[in-house]
């Protein structure tokens, strides 16, 4: 079995990087490491090596994630996970995420979450499905507002004053948001607003619109234009990478969007499934919603975690956790008055731990996992009681693949 080892340097984390890498035809390439190294610490890195050879490799960004109550809590942002081909089936990715894991806690980061690349891989772990992100494609003839919105100003920027503008707006918004995370100037420069023509997937240069409102920025969308004409007539796309107002200004900027001239679709990703613009469209079966899983989030700390969130509400409900992978979450806790504490009171309510992701962020319902047969009720009443404790007015949310 190959060793499990953090990386040292940025040197080891560009090879770290090598496993993942290779699902998508590429190799790490001259400064690759220095470049991730200004967002994942190489100590963040795990690699399992053979032979000085990294055949398997996992990082953790350092996030501050938003939770329930306009609070955060520091959380491990799980990404480039990967295994060579040539080294499946030898427990490798078990060991990196236990290695991970067991880092995570002791740095005192009590929640863990990703974006699964297989949907299938997680759940052995203990991260449970916690939200859906939707996408949508609409024919540009039937891309109108059911009423004008509130009157606003819309501004072009270019990515000069959009790196000085947006990031405040974003550290603002993002609060209001479940599921979504700090970025650091550095993640704007070089992974958000970066526009090298590799990413453009044949489309134009990355168009930035300012949203303002009463003289303030109220929201923002980053777009591009992906054109083609058919016998002289537009085939073209407009491509939305990211978009966030205000609830005021939300009207305003998806006018703008669906309404640009010389386009025959407007296409967009990872919206969040409760999105305005459903009943803000006039058309909305013409939105050709669809929807996937988004965020999966684990537990790493369950007192930690419970106790960083605001909940609806005072009652108390007590979980009987199982959790096979950590077991140090294990066992029974009791949660009151926004706290988490270990308790040796009967319990009203038992479930894994993948449960309790799902639930975190207000995603998913105590109610609709235990109809999946996920939780189960052991005192009546204690299904209500726990929805009620942890609902909130947002579905979670993230706008980027991390």
């Amino acid at each position: 079995m190959a060793e499990v080892t953090t990386c040292a340097d940025a040197g080891e984390l560009a090879d770290a990087l090598g496993p993942i890498l290779g699902y998508f035809g590429a190799r790490p390439d001259e400064g690759v490491g220095e470049r991730f190294a200004r967002v994942l610490p190489p100590e963040r890195m795990h690699a399992a090596r053979e032979d000085e050879l990294a055949v398997a490799g996992g990082g953790a960004f350092p996030f501050e994630l938003t939770v329930p109550g306009r609070r955060t809590v520091r959380a491990a942002g799980v990404t480039v996970v990967g295994v060579l081909p040539t080294h499946r089936r030898r427990g490798l990715l078990r060991s990196l995420m236990r290695a991970q894991l067991d880092d995570v806690h002791e740095r005192g980061e009590p929640i863990s979450y990703l974006w699964a690349s297989d949907d299938e891989i997680y759940g052995r772990f203990g991260y449970g499905m916690a939200s859906m992100t939707a996408e949508i494609d609409v024919p540009r003839e039937h891309a109108h507002l059911a009423r004008p919105p509130r009157e606003a100003s819309l501004r072009l920027t270019s990515a000069e004053e959009a790196l000085e503008l947006i990031p405040p707006l974003y550290d603002r918004l993002r609060l209001e948001h479940p599921g979504m995370f700090s970025r650091s100037r550095y993640w704007w420069e070089t992974r958000r607003l970066a526009d090298p023509p590799e990413r453009r997937g044949g489309g134009g240069e990355l168009a930035h619109v300012l949203v303002e409102q009463d003289g303030e920025p109220a929201g923002y969308a980053l777009y591009r234009h992906k054109v083609s004409f058919v016998g002289g007539i537009s085939d073209s796309q407009v491509v939305i990478r990211e978009a966030l107002a205000t609830d005021d200004a939300t009207p305003a900027l998806w006018r703008y969007l669906l309404e640009i001239d010389w386009v025959a679709r407007v296409t967009a990703e990872l919206l969040p499934v409760d999105h305005p613009l459903i009943f803000l469209a006039a058309r909305p079966r013409y939105l050709r919603l669809s929807v996937r899983d988004g965020l999966w989030v684990r537990l790493v700390d369950v007192g930690a975690a419970l106790s960083g969130r605001s909940y609806s509400g005072d009652g108390a409900v007590v979980f009987e956790v199982r959790d096979e992978f950590c077991p140090w979450n294990g066992g029974r806790w009791r949660l009151e008055g926004g706290q988490a504490q270990r308790s040796e009171d009967e319990p009203d309510l038992a479930l894994d731990v993948t449960a309790l992701g799902s639930a975190y962020l207000g995603g998913y319902g105590f109610a609709q996992l235990a109809r999946a047969g996920r939780v189960e009720e052991l005192r009546e009443g204690a299904i209500a009681r726990a929805d009620a404790l942890f609902r909130a007015d947002r579905l979670p949310w993230c706008p980027e693949i991390f």
